[in-house]
């Protein structure tokens, strides 16, 4: 019996990190109503790192990828780029990106982690934004991580209408619909 339910709960785990890579271990002990140090004995024996060593193995191998801009311009961690179709950036809200007197993060973070992955996900040497429809949904404070997921919908000639979503841990914050301009495709 103990045995079956370990199975599942491995099944759980690895089925929550695939859907959401970015859960502390806090967290899946939660999901999974199991203490921590089980979730721990439970990543150990899968050979699931910890989760700054999951961010930084997905970061490792997608920076790696970029074409269109250098690697130091992408605002946030690039976790995974499939060039020519989709991508995923990270981004923590740090003191410094906040308005002193509100605490809410300035909307031009979000925006150019945005506009850095939509970039990031053309592939072609040169790409820039030609235009951007932004909403900030709700706002954003100091600590939160914010996930964006990037995704080209439709290329048409140069031009590439990428769609970005980014989240924090519960919703939707903000979202864009950028048309990319890129010379030199390959």
């Amino acid at each position: 019996m103990a045995r079956t339910r370990k199975k599942e709960r491995h099944g759980q785990l690895l089925a929550q990190l695939r859907e959401k890579p970015f859960l502390t271990d806090e967290e899946l002990a939660r999901n999974l109503s199991v203490s921590i140090q089980t979730i721990r004995l439970d990543r150990l024996e899968l050979g699931i790192p910890e989760l700054r060593g999951r961010i930084r193995r997905m970061a490792e191998k997608a920076q790696d990828k970029v074409k269109a801009i250098g690697r130091e311009e992408v605002i946030g961690e690039i976790l995974d780029l499939d060039l020519g179709h989709s991508g995923i950036s990270l981004l923590r809200i740090t003191e410094d990106m906040v308005f002193a007197k509100t605490q809410i993060a300035k909307g031009t973070y979000m925006f150019s982690q945005a506009s850095s992955l939509a970039l990031a996900v053309i592939d072609a040497p040169m790409a820039v934004t030609g235009v951007a429809n932004v909403k900030y949904e709700v706002p954003v404070r100091i600590g939160e991580k914010l996930v964006a997921r990037a995704e080209i919908i439709r290329v048409r000639g140069n031009k590439h209408f990428v769609w970005v979503k980014t989240r924090n841990d519960t919703q939707e914050v903000f979202r864009a619909k950028f048309i990319m301009a890129s010379w030199g495709a390959r």
